[in-house]
């Protein structure tokens, strides 16, 4: 195993082999990564505190926390869910196709639903919930309007260009799972 993936108490994450690791991205204990999912540079997955659930063909992009807390709340992602540049995620749930924006902040018990849109800088409350179809931003987040046609685009194109610039990492040898 590579020596970004580590275990913890014994327990080791789970990765699909077609996962695109970002040498400098750490994986650490019960973390389960599903199908063509890509994880960029400096990104930190830390399972060491409750379980961290992560879809097929999500992109979390370079310099992303994805954690968890102690007592209530794992974290889940769910399938094509775009995490931004320097996005802290944090014991919550993202729905599959929601996209959270560059330096956001989900936290405790938060939930993106499907097709919801968290804004670059925006903090996201716990407890609080971003319906589907919405556009939330500021700090403490709060609804802006619904997504539009360009908000709506973004969600459904982001993971696959992520993929595609993945594969040809892949191709290259670079961010392979359990290369050393």
């Amino acid at each position: 195993m590579a020596g970004n993936i580590l275990p913890f108490k014994g327990t080791w994450p789970t990765i699909d082999a077609s996962v695109f690791l970002a040498p400098t991205a750490t994986v650490i204990g019960d973390v389960e990564i599903g199908a063509e999912t890509n994880i960029w540079w400096g990104c930190l997955v830390r399972g060491d505190m409750n379980v961290i659930r992560i879809g097929h063909r999500v992109n979390i992009q370079d310099l992303t926390v994805v954690h968890v807390d102690s007592q209530k709340y794992g974290t889940f992602i769910g399938d094509n869910v775009t995490i931004g540049h320097g996005a802290v995620i944090h014991a919550c749930t993202l729905e599959d196709g929601c996209f959270v924006g560059m330096q956001a902040c989900i936290m405790d018990g938060a939930v993106v639903e499907t097709g919801a849109m968290v804004a670059a800088g925006a903090l996201v409350p716990p407890g609080k919930t971003v319906k589907g179809g919405q556009l939330w931003a500021g700090t403490p987040a709060r609804f802006m309007r619904d997504c539009g046609e360009q908000e709506r685009d973004m969600i459904e194109r982001v993971p696959p260009e992520y993929w595609e610039m993945a594969e040809e990492y892949l191709k290259i040898d670079i961010g392979v799972v359990g290369k050393e």
